[in-house]
Formats: C-alpha cells, sequence, structure tokens
C-alpha cells in the first residue's frame, strides 16, 4: 500500500464572491475535500463578500491522492447551502511547486452552466524533508465524570500517550465538570507508521496511594484532517471493573 503523506493548507480569505442571499451579501464558509472525501471545513463568515477564514490545517493524505478540492459555500438557514465555486489542484500540480503554493486562486463552476465570481487567497505545501512533523492535541473539558473521591467529586487530569511519548494535564480540584483548555504537542518523525494511535486518559489525582482510572479516548494517528468533538470514555479493554463510558471533550488537530 502506498505511503501516506501530509500537507499543509491554509485557507486565508476571499473577496469580491457573489452575493447570494437577498441581503445583498453572503455567508461563505470553505469545505475542502481530498479526492472524494472532505476532510477539512472552515467557520462560516456572515455577511461577507470579502471574508477572512484563516485557518489552517494539516491534512493526511493517502499515497494514491489525485487531487485537492476546496469548495466555497453560502450557508443558509433554511434550504440547502448555495454553491459559490471551487479551486482544484492536481497532485501534479501541487508536486512541480517544492515551495508550495501561495497565491489567489479564481473560482471555477462546479456546474458546467454555472456563472462563476471571485477568487480565494490559499496557501498549500508539503512539510520539507526532514521538517518535524507536529500533532497538536487541545484537550478543552470533560463533563458527568465519575465521583471517585468520599467528597462525591473527583480531582481529574489527563494523560496523553503518542509515539512513546506521554504528557500531562494539570489537576482540576474537586470536580467532575472539568475546564482544562490545555495544547500539548507532540513531534512525530517522518515515517511515523499511519497505524499509531494516540491515546488519551483520564485520571482522578489521589494525594495518598494509587490514581484512579476515569475512562480513555483512542484516535488513530491517520485521521484525515482535524478531530474535534464529544468523545465516549471507555474503560480499559481487559478490565471489568472500570467505569462504565463517560462521556469527554477534547480538541485534536494536527498542525505542522
Amino acid at each position: 500500500m502506498a505511503k501516506s503523506t501530509s500537507l499543509y493548507c491554509r485557507l486565508v480569505e476571499g473577496k469580491e464572491l457573489p452575493a447570494k442571499d437577498i441581503s445583498g451579501s453572503s455567508d461563505p464558509y470553505c469545505v475542502v475535500k481530498v479526492d472524494n472525501e472532505v476532510v477539512a471545513r472552515t467557520a462560516t463568515v456572515w455577511r461577507s463578500l470579502n471574508p477572512f477564514w484563516g485557518e489552517e490545517f494539516t491534512l493526511r493524505l493517502p499515497g494514491g491522492f489525485h487531487s485537492l478540492t476546496i469548495y466555497v459555500l453560502d450557508e443558509d438557514t433554511i434550504g440547502h447551502d448555495d454553491v459559490i465555486g471551487k479551486v482544484s489542484l492536481s497532485r501534479q500540480q501541487i508536486s512541480a511547486q517544492p515551495r508550495g503554493i501561495d497565491s489567489w486562486l479564481s473560482l471555477a463552476p462546479v456546474h458546467p452552466d454555472q456563472e462563476v465570481q471571485g477568487e480565494i487567497h490559499l496557501e498549500v505545501r508539503m512539510p520539507e524533508q526532514g521538517h518535524p512533523r507536529v500533532l497538536r492535541c487541545h484537550l478543552i473539558a470533560a463533563r458527568d465524570l465519575a465521583p471517585r473521591d468520599p467528597s462525591g467529586t473527583s480531582d481529574p487530569f489527563v494523560r496523553v500517550s503518542c509515539c512513546g511519548h506521554t504528557q500531562e494535564t494539570a489537576v482540576i480540584k474537586k470536580t467532575r465538570f472539568p475546564h482544562w483548555d490545555e495544547v500539548l504537542e507532540f513531534e512525530l518523525a517522518q515515517d511515523e507508521p499511519g497505524d499509531s494511535m494516540l491515546s488519551v486518559e483520564v485520571w482522578d489525582w489521589d494525594i495518598v496511594g494509587k490514581n484512579d482510572f476515569l475512562g480513555q479516548v483512542k484516535v488513530p494517528l491517520d485521521a484525515p484532517g482535524p478531530t474535534e468533538g464529544w468523545f465516549q470514555l471507555l474503560p480499559f479493554p481487559s478490565s471489568t471493573k472500570e467505569p462504565g463510558p463517560q462521556p469527554a471533550r477534547h480538541w485534536l488537530s494536527w498542525r505542522r
């Protein structure tokens, strides 16, 4: 199987987009696809024909990918979102620019009979050979954790392990709804196998005795694009005594 690679993509801004709403404006956002798979989405910029997104992603690409396509759409609260246009770059176009692409690109029509106008400012580049890749794990919060202390609460912290390295967040005292908002970064080797896992464990800190396990989440490193949301905490696979699943939230994003 062909080796996967990574691609840095920054969606900077757009200009002179068409008005799709009766107000004379649009609510534009971008969707990034690798071949036919959606791998990233920007936030919506409301009521603007010259939106600034300023969002960046490090995308995990399959070795045999053919194209990277950015679709610009107008978000509608009622009905279907309107397609504004697209920019498509082939694998050959990206590979032919060793220093990457950093320019304004005109939007092309998605449908043959579509009239299109506007441009987007796009940065795309492959990581330099030997330049380290960085996994950025943003741990935001947890909720409904199991009470492990006599007071009916816990003192939770998070232990994150990746590729033989382990880091921990601060301990939040006396709560089942901790808020960490901490970013942990791991440097990855260029030849890091795609089947490696990021392990996120939540523990209750105890001043005396062993810390109590609260649950875990495992995320494969070859997941395309950023991963975010609320994740169900699971017990250790080999244990039947650990607590049942508890929901927890953490943010995981790839960034070079």
